[in-house]
Protein backbone atom coordinates (compact mmCIF):
# COMPACT_ATOMS: atom_id res chain seq x y z
CA UNK A 1 0.00 0.00 0.00
CA UNK A 2 2.67 2.82 0.72
CA UNK A 3 4.93 1.37 -1.83
CA UNK A 4 1.36 2.40 -4.32
CA UNK A 5 0.75 5.70 -2.29
CA UNK A 6 5.13 6.81 -3.22
CA UNK A 7 4.69 5.17 -6.94
CA UNK A 8 1.61 7.30 -7.09
CA UNK A 9 3.28 10.39 -5.61
CA UNK A 10 6.33 9.78 -7.96
CA UNK A 11 4.14 9.74 -11.07
CA UNK A 12 2.14 13.13 -10.27
CA UNK A 13 5.60 15.02 -9.70
CA UNK A 14 6.77 13.57 -13.02
CA UNK A 15 3.64 14.90 -14.73
CA UNK A 16 3.99 18.33 -13.01
CA UNK A 17 7.35 17.82 -14.50
CA UNK A 18 6.33 17.41 -17.73
CA UNK A 19 3.54 19.75 -17.36
CA UNK A 20 6.31 22.37 -16.52
CA UNK A 21 8.55 21.05 -19.30
CA UNK A 22 6.02 21.78 -21.79
CA UNK A 23 5.03 24.95 -20.30
CA UNK A 24 8.26 26.26 -20.71
CA UNK A 25 8.29 25.06 -24.98
CA UNK A 26 5.63 27.06 -25.59
CA UNK A 27 7.31 30.65 -24.35
CA UNK A 28 8.71 32.27 -27.35
CA UNK A 29 12.29 32.85 -25.87
CA UNK A 30 12.60 29.66 -25.02
CA UNK A 31 11.81 28.90 -28.78
CA UNK A 32 14.41 31.06 -29.86
CA UNK A 33 17.24 29.92 -27.55
CA UNK A 34 16.18 26.07 -28.90
CA UNK A 35 16.27 27.51 -32.63
CA UNK A 36 19.71 29.16 -31.73
CA UNK A 37 21.41 26.19 -30.02
CA UNK A 38 20.43 23.76 -33.11
CA UNK A 39 21.34 26.33 -35.82
CA UNK A 40 24.92 26.75 -34.00
CA UNK A 41 25.17 23.02 -33.34
CA UNK A 42 27.59 21.85 -35.79
CA UNK A 43 29.88 25.02 -34.48
CA UNK A 44 29.55 23.54 -31.08
CA UNK A 45 30.56 20.16 -31.84
CA UNK A 46 33.67 22.22 -33.85
CA UNK A 47 34.57 23.76 -31.25
CA UNK A 48 33.83 20.65 -27.98
CA UNK A 49 36.03 18.62 -30.45
CA UNK A 50 39.03 21.60 -30.74
CA UNK A 51 38.64 22.08 -27.02
CA UNK A 52 38.91 18.46 -26.14
CA UNK A 53 42.36 18.83 -28.48
CA UNK A 54 44.04 21.67 -26.85
CA UNK A 55 43.16 19.79 -23.13
CA UNK A 56 45.02 16.87 -24.25
CA UNK A 57 47.61 18.87 -25.34
CA UNK A 58 48.22 21.23 -22.35
CA UNK A 59 47.82 17.74 -20.46
CA UNK A 60 50.36 15.77 -22.46
CA UNK A 61 52.87 18.88 -22.43
CA UNK A 62 52.30 19.67 -18.48
CA UNK A 63 53.31 15.93 -17.73
CA UNK A 64 56.20 16.07 -19.86
CA UNK A 65 59.31 17.27 -17.80
CA UNK A 66 61.55 17.16 -20.35
CA UNK A 67 60.02 19.53 -22.44
CA UNK A 68 59.15 21.84 -19.25
CA UNK A 69 62.52 21.42 -18.51
CA UNK A 70 63.68 22.50 -21.79
CA UNK A 71 61.58 25.53 -22.24
CA UNK A 72 62.75 27.10 -19.29
CA UNK A 73 67.00 26.66 -19.61
CA UNK A 74 65.18 28.47 -22.95
CA UNK A 75 63.93 31.25 -21.59
CA UNK A 76 67.09 31.18 -19.14
CA UNK A 77 68.96 31.89 -21.98
CA UNK A 78 66.94 34.44 -23.60
CA UNK A 79 66.61 36.24 -19.83
CA UNK A 80 70.43 36.09 -19.06
CA UNK A 81 72.25 38.80 -21.56
CA UNK A 82 69.04 41.22 -20.50
CA UNK A 83 69.96 40.75 -17.00
CA UNK A 84 73.40 41.44 -17.37
CA UNK A 85 72.97 44.56 -19.06
CA UNK A 86 70.20 45.37 -16.88
CA UNK A 87 72.72 45.09 -13.84
CA UNK A 88 75.33 47.01 -15.70
CA UNK A 89 73.10 50.44 -16.18
CA UNK A 90 71.38 50.04 -13.02
CA UNK A 91 75.44 50.03 -11.31
CA UNK A 92 76.44 52.66 -13.60
CA UNK A 93 73.23 54.98 -12.78
CA UNK A 94 74.12 54.36 -9.11
CA UNK A 95 77.87 55.26 -9.37
CA UNK A 96 77.11 58.00 -11.35
CA UNK A 97 74.50 59.44 -8.81
CA UNK A 98 77.31 58.85 -6.10
CA UNK A 99 79.86 60.81 -8.12
CA UNK A 100 77.58 63.60 -8.57
CA UNK A 101 76.82 64.10 -5.36
CA UNK A 102 80.03 64.32 -4.22
CA UNK A 103 80.85 67.00 -7.16
CA UNK A 104 79.80 70.58 -6.14
CA UNK A 105 81.47 72.02 -8.75
CA UNK A 106 79.40 74.63 -11.43
CA UNK A 107 79.06 73.93 -14.80
CA UNK A 108 79.06 77.15 -16.56
CA UNK A 109 78.68 77.68 -20.22
CA UNK A 110 82.44 76.53 -21.66
CA UNK A 111 82.21 73.47 -18.97
CA UNK A 112 78.86 72.86 -21.30
CA UNK A 113 80.42 73.45 -24.83
CA UNK A 114 83.65 71.30 -23.41
CA UNK A 115 80.77 68.24 -22.59
CA UNK A 116 79.29 68.85 -26.25
CA UNK A 117 82.49 67.26 -27.56
CA UNK A 118 82.52 64.26 -25.01
CA UNK A 119 81.92 61.10 -27.58
CA UNK A 120 79.66 59.64 -25.33
CA UNK A 121 77.56 62.71 -24.76
CA UNK A 122 77.54 62.81 -28.66
CA UNK A 123 76.65 59.04 -28.64
CA UNK A 124 73.77 60.03 -26.44
CA UNK A 125 72.57 63.06 -28.77
CA UNK A 126 72.36 60.92 -31.73
CA UNK A 127 70.60 58.21 -30.21
CA UNK A 128 68.03 60.66 -28.76
CA UNK A 129 67.66 62.02 -32.12
CA UNK A 130 67.16 58.97 -33.96
CA UNK A 131 64.67 58.25 -31.50
CA UNK A 132 62.70 61.28 -32.00
CA UNK A 133 62.92 61.15 -35.69
CA UNK A 134 61.62 57.38 -35.37
CA UNK A 135 58.56 59.24 -33.44
CA UNK A 136 58.28 61.61 -35.73
CA UNK A 137 57.66 59.16 -38.30
CA UNK A 138 55.63 56.58 -36.95
CA UNK A 139 53.41 59.69 -35.90
CA UNK A 140 52.80 60.10 -39.69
Amino acid sequence: MLETTIQKQDDYELQAKRADFLDQLLKPEFQEALTALITNLPKTAELTVLLTKTYDLAARIAGDRVLIQDTLGGIKEVVKPIEKKVKHFASSAIEARERAEQDESTIGLFGMLRLLKDPELQRMLRFGQAYLDILSERRK
